[in-house]
């Protein structure tokens, strides 16, 4: 990717954007402990597949990634820059197949990926998560079928 020349306040604005533990990342964090879930923070669910969820449910096979609107092409609230108009375009679309890639993979490997938008309710994707690891939890997803 060729990389643009940006403005000061540009680069020091898109320096500035945390790529972990962000406020919506630690809200659901925080929200799936207190419902009694235990999970690891930042890890690659896959050995050989170097890509990192959010939030990892090992005995379940849940991989939990948070997207955020911007970075990911939110169908909702997805904006398109006008200033360096096709390096952000190229950005963006390489996430998406990225992400697509990632889902991919992993459920090939027999784990369930959650994705959340950063815009989606903290209940509503707290709820989804729990039910999808309680689910999985009875089924067993590390057993042979």
């Amino acid at each position: 990717m060729k990389r643009l020349a940006t403005t000061p306040t540009t680069s020091t604005r898109m320096s500035r954007q945390k790529s972990r533990d962000t406020k919506i990342e630690v809200d659901l964090r925080r929200a799936l402990h207190a419902a009694g879930l235990r999970y690891r923070v930042h890890r690659r669910p896959v050995q050989g597949v170097r890509r990192e969820a959010d939030i990892v449910f090992g005995p379940s096979r849940v991989a939990v990634f948070i997207d955020g609107c911007f970075w990911h092409g939110c169908p909702e609230h997805a904006t398109w820059p006008k200033t360096n108009a096709d390096f952000w375009r190229t950005k963006i679309e390489t996430n998406r197949r990225r992400d697509l890639d990632t889902d991919r993979k992993l459920a090939e490997a027999g784990w369930l990926v959650i994705r959340i938008w950063e815009h989606e309710a903290l209940t509503t994707a707290a709820a989804k998560i729990h039910e999808a690891v309680q689910q999985r939890r009875h089924t067993r997803p590390d057993q042979p079928k």
